[in-house]
């Protein structure tokens, strides 16, 4: 019987998640990536000592799900947010907000949470771009943009904006000029 950590529960949650609605195959039948993502954006990054997933708590409240996996060192680690867009049989796209973790065995995801105020705007996405396309930020945290139109025949996107502060503070809100 198989047990996994709460961290490894809600990751493999978020992978069926994206892979439920189907996927297309390759030549050689390996699945690349499901059908129904329609935007992925890397961008930012985190640094902590040993609370993975507080940073997609914005209350600090501790649950079973969210306990950090116990860890035979203190070590401090990083790694870097990831936006995804997943578009839904109604056509409007829900976003998910990833935590990945460097690891030496490769990237992991440390946790995964929706934005539920674009899932209720039942949004249609039309972009999500991070702040740099450099890769580079110059401190801790998010900040990407995302397109969205709230009908699909709107002229125009609204541009809302998703920002994690160096303390892991969320922010979506409307981008204002």
């Amino acid at each position: 019987m198989w047990i996994l950590s709460p961290a490894h529960s809600l990751a493999a949650c978020s992978l069926a998640l994206l892979l439920a609605a189907g996927s297309p195959a390759r030549a050689d039948d390996t699945v690349l990536m499901p059908d129904n993502i329609i935007f992925v954006t890397s961008t930012g990054y985190w640094e902590e000592s040993g609370d993975p997933l507080n940073v997609l708590d914005p209350n600090g409240a501790r649950t079973a799900e969210n306990q950090p996996a116990a860890s035979s060192s203190n070590a401090a680690r990083r790694g870097y947010y990831k936006l995804v867009a997943v578009r839904q049989p109604e056509g409007n796209a829900h976003i998910f907000l990833q935590q990945i973790a460097l690891d030496a065995a490769g990237p992991k995801v440390v946790s995964s949470a929706e934005l539920e105020e674009f899932s209720a705007m039942k949004a249609y996405v039309t972009d999500i771009r991070p702040e740099t396309s450099d890769g580079v930020a110059n401190q801790p945290g998010l900040f990407a943009t995302v397109y969205l139109k709230t009908a699909p025949t709107a002229a125009e996107p609204e541009t809302w904006t998703v920002l994690i502060d160096d303390i892991g503070d969320i922010k979506v809100e409307r981008e204002t000029n």
